[in-house]
Order: C-alpha cells, then structure tokens, then sequence
C-alpha cells in the first residue's frame, strides 16, 4: 500500500535543527526509550558499533516497556549485522525488516541501485526525526578526521501525522496497515508550515527534485545548498545558473575532503559551467560533508536523505521535509554561513590560459549531457525489491516493492 502526499503545506509545526551525532543521537535514543506506544524507524545504514549499540538499547528498552517496534533497515547499506545483535531484537518482539538484502556473489554485494536511503523515525505517532544521519560511529566527532558533517530536525505537530502514515505503510506488510485506525494528527506545536516529500520509483520519480526548483526560481535574495553528493541534472543546473544570472545570491557548499574521491572530480566537472553564472562555490575541507540541506530567502529550507545525484534524484528511495519558517531558516543559515567562514575554501574561477577552449569544451558537453539525466535511469535494472521479515518464517516473505 502507497499512501497518498499532500501536495499542500500543513501549518502548525516546530522543527529543531541536529548538527552532527553529538546533537541528534541523544535525542533520538531518548525518544525511543521512552516511547509509550510504537516506534517506527527507517535507516539506510546501521552497524554494530558504539552508536548502533546505542540505538539496539533504546529499541530493547522501548520493546520492554511493551511499545511496538518496527526497525527496517537497507539490504546494502547495513549487511553485515551479527547475529546475536539481530537475535537479541527480535526475541524482545522487535519487527527488524530488511529491504533488498540480496545475495553476494564471490563476497561482492551485487544489489547496488534503487536502494532504501531514508533516515526516518517517528515515536509514538507525535515526534519525528528526519534527516541525512545514520546509525554509524562516523557520524560523531570522536571518529576522527573522516567523522562526517550532517543535519537532521526534530520534529513536532501535524505534519509528523504524514511521516507516520508514510512510514507505516512502507514497514508493516498490507493486510496489517490496512487494518489498523487511522491515528489523529499532532496538535499544533509551532509556527511552520511544512511538506512531507518523498521520491519513489513508480509515482513520486521527482518530487523532491521539483521542489529544489521551485525554490530556486522563486528566489530572489539568496541560496544556500549544502549537499553532499552534487552532480544533478540539466534542468537543475539551468534553474542554478539563471538565479544567480537574475541577481540571486547561489551558494554551493560542496565535499572538499571527500570520503570518496570520485564524488569531487564529478562535482568539479561543473564548476567552470557554475561560476560563470555566478554561482559562488565552496568546498568544505575540515572533514566529509555528508549534509542534505538547503535555504532560500528568508522562509524557504529543506532537510533530508535525498543528495543531488543521479543515486538520489532517479533511483534510491529518498524523503525530506520543505520547512516554511522564518525561525528555522534563520538558524540554517547562521549555521552553513558558519561553516563557510571557519571550514571552507572558496573556489576561484579558474585564470584563462591556453586550455581556455578545452576547458570550455569540456564544460559544454557535460552539462549537455546532463540533458540525458534523469531519463537514463529508466534503462537501469528495474527489479522489485522484497522487503523480508526478520526471524519470520521463509515461506512467507515480507512485501514486495519500492515504497
């Protein structure tokens, strides 16, 4: 079962930004320890080290208490969990569910494309968390050099009413969601109003990447994109260059310490194409940038999973929110322009010389190959991923399908 989005804004919400696992870990293993009712969280990666112990002892501790707990991770991203951390969850009564988790072959994980990247968890029915951070002790400062920078919100009011039944129907299988009461929506919590966004691969391929253009043409002040993994389409890149063109203030925060070298050498592919827009860019070089973020004007901010790559834009399942609050775009802001005076370097345009004409070139053919982008994705395997019970019995397995 798909639940249907709203395409309106619902009024009446609060939202606390999370810098970093210093900031979001406590709360969200907090919130589930103490759930009374259910909790239900979604994650692309969790691992059996010091924060996915955390997360394994607020879930046994939530089960204790008699909440519902439904944990689905993804197939590729969390592989290799012991079996005395699954056995240990699921003898508690927690529903642990795997999406894809496929088959290796010659030890490689095959099962690399239209993976589950969402980060979402929602405790009972009222609060919400969402945002880019997995369960992964490199996502905490003490890891070192390649700890990673990334964001998520706490969320509170009406709008966790759709986060809850989105998530419920893409864990629980159909006979089940189906008979369950629709649950009443939060009471209001705040000033915001917001959109629960999400990207599938049948009737939602788009939509988080139609919101980031709408945006970009409604802005007339400023932009600022912190995206971890940036090498969007054409009509992306079109919508970049004509804001900036028209006066907008476009600003770009970028990987410059890459936790994978092939991230930068592609965003670095439209650097030329960008700056002679007008786009001013900036790459972040203390450590990995793993953030999903971005602001535009005064009101206008969005958090969560989804990257501005081919991965996130055609094939994975993706979800954020599109927060309108002056509040909460003021504090993004105060944060990202932090992070651009004290971690990043600017990139300069690159001086005219004599491959001048070659690097022009190549800037042309690559952003008119990104006409191609999205479309391309349709000739990719399009398997249907099931979704399998843990501890369940194999001749019954979990749904099937992309939610």
């Amino acid at each position: 079962m798909r639940p249907r989005r709203s395409s309106r804004w619902v009024p009446g919400n609060q939202f606390r930004l999370l810098e970093n696992g210093e900031e979001f870990f406590p709360r969200v293993f907090e919130a589930i320890a103490q759930a009374r009712r259910e909790v239900m969280l979604e994650t692309f990666i969790l691992f059996d080290d010091k924060i996915g112990r955390g997360l394994h002892a607020a879930l046994l501790q939530a089960a204790h208490r008699g909440a519902q707990v439904h944990l689905l991770v993804d197939g590729f991203g969390s592989p290799d969990l012991p079996q005395p951390f699954v056995a240990s969850l699921v003898e508690a009564g927690v529903h642990l569910r795997v999406f894809d988790p496929g088959r290796r072959l010659f030890g490689q994980r095959l099962n690399v494309l239209r993976r589950m990247h969402r980060k979402i968890v929602v405790v009972d029915g009222t609060l919400g968390f969402i945002g880019g951070i997995n369960y992964s002790v490199d996502h905490v400062a003490d890891f070192g050099p390649e700890a990673k920078q990334d964001y998520a919100v706490e969320v509170r009011g009406p709008i966790v009413a759709e986060m809850h039944r989105f998530v419920r129907a893409a864990v629980l299988p159909p006979e089940k969601h189906r008979l369950l009461q629709r649950a009443s929506a939060p009471p209001p919590a705040g000033p915001a109003d917001a959109l629960f966004v999400t990207r599938d691969n049948h009737r939602h391929t788009s939509d988080i990447e139609r919101h980031y253009r709408i945006a970009l043409r409604a802005a007339r002040e400023r932009v600022v994109i912190a995206n971890a993994y940036f090498f969007p389409g054409y009509r992306f890149v079109r919508e970049l260059r004509r804001a900036a063109q028209r006066g907008v203030d476009v600003r770009l925060i970028l990987q410059g310490q890459p936790d994978m070298p092939i991230v930068k050498t592609a965003a670095g592919l439209l650097y030329d194409h960008l700056l002679r827009a007008g786009v001013r860019i900036y790459e972040y070089c203390e450590r990995p940038l793993h953030g999903k973020v971005a602001l535009a004007d005064d009101a206008w901010a969005t958090v969560g999973s989804s990257n501005l790559d081919p991965l996130s834009l055609s094939l994975n399942l993706e979800a954020n929110v599109v927060i309108r609050d002056r509040g909460f775009n003021a504090t993004l802001y105060e944060r990202l322009d932090h992070l651009m005076r004290r971690g990043c370097r600017q990139v300069e345009p690159a001086p005219r010389g004599a491959w001048e004409g070659l690097r022009l070139l190549r800037g042309y053919c690559v952003y008119h190959l990104l006409r191609w982008f999205p479309a391309w994705a349709g000739w990719l395997p399009r398997h249907r991923p099931t979704i399998s019970l843990v501890g369940a019995d194999p001749a019954r397995p979990g749904p099937a399908g992309t939610r």
